[in-house]
């Protein structure tokens, strides 16, 4: 990984947390990362706080590239497509993180077979995300490796062998944090209903949230377990917790949730179609 020219094709927050991952693990050289952005500034800020190499051309970017790195906004799939169709190293892995975007569309708008899909999450930022991948056929082991590590960057990383598992990571992974985050701003305005100050009640969920994560790690590495084995460890017949989750049941919690995550399943899907009919050709230029 140390030799290998990496280029960034988009250098929004998830390029950027990929980058700066590469850097704090020690597998790349800030001289080997290339970012190309049509904002000449954004690649300037990311040069004066990496040393890495910028860029407006994505041409320029990804000649001599080992790895390409796709980054780029959804709507700017296929413009950043079309400005690089045949111009990828052939030996070059082609890493796509860009959400909707099959393996199929990415690598018939590049004309290059080496692709792998993923979908991290948001966490990836500060290298606690978990990455769903999966690569073409082409891909070989060497260039697996290379994603292992690039991917794992961010956090843990999980290959699968059907594209239909990235739809599904999207629904649950990938748009988990946002469920979480709900789940943590509705505890935190029952506690400021309560009597909590803001500030307190924010502390205790977030350490309520983060020690029950760690507590069902921690268990789990001893022996599988459940959730709702730790649920009813915390569950005493008749007492607050029961009364809590009896509500909870009653208003459709574990039901409403279920189907947000599958009708977040059903518009990647979507979108997916949408993408295929709308840019049957794939994309192009710069991100």
């Amino acid at each position: 990984m140390l030799t290998k020219k990496i280029a960034f094709i988009g250098s929004g927050a998830m390029g950027e947390a990929i980058l700066s991952g590469l850097l704090r693990e020690g597998l790349s050289r800030p001289e080997n990362l290339c970012t190309s952005d049509t904002r000449e500034e954004r690649v300037r800020e990311l040069q004066w706080k990496y040393n890495t190499q910028p860029f407006t051309d994505n041409l320029a970017a990804v000649a001599g590239a080992d790895v390409v790195v796709l980054s780029v906004k959804p709507e700017r799939l296929t413009e950043a497509l079309r400005g690089l169709k045949g111009k990828i190293p052939a030996e070059a892995l082609v890493i796509s993180i860009v959400a909707g975007a099959n393996i199929a569309k990415v690598s018939k708008g590049l004309h290059h077979p080496a692709v792998i899909r993923s979908m991290p999450n948001t966490p990836a930022q500060i290298g606690e995300g978990i990455t769903v991948w999966m690569a073409s056929s082409a891909v070989g082991e060497p260039q697996k490796e290379i994603a292992r590590q690039l991917l794992g960057a961010l956090g843990a990383q999980v290959e699968v062998d059907d594209e239909g598992y990235l739809d599904m990571a999207t629904a649950l992974s990938g748009t988990g944090p946002a469920y979480v985050f709900l789940f943590m701003e509705a505890l935190i305005d029952a506690g400021v209903h309560m009597g909590f100050s803001r500030r307190v009640a924010e502390q205790l969920v977030l350490q309520t949230v983060k020690g029950s994560a760690a507590y069902y790690e921690a268990v789990n590495k001893k022996q599988d377990t459940h959730a709702a084995a730790l649920r009813n460890l915390v569950t005493s017949p008749g007492g607050t917790t029961a009364q809590a989750l009896y509500y909870l049941e009653k208003a459709g919690f574990r039901t409403a949730l279920s189907r947000a995550v599958w009708a977040a399943y059903e518009r990647s899907v979507e979108l997916g179609k949408e993408q295929a009919v709308h840019n049957p050709e794939g994309t192009s230029g710069n991100d």
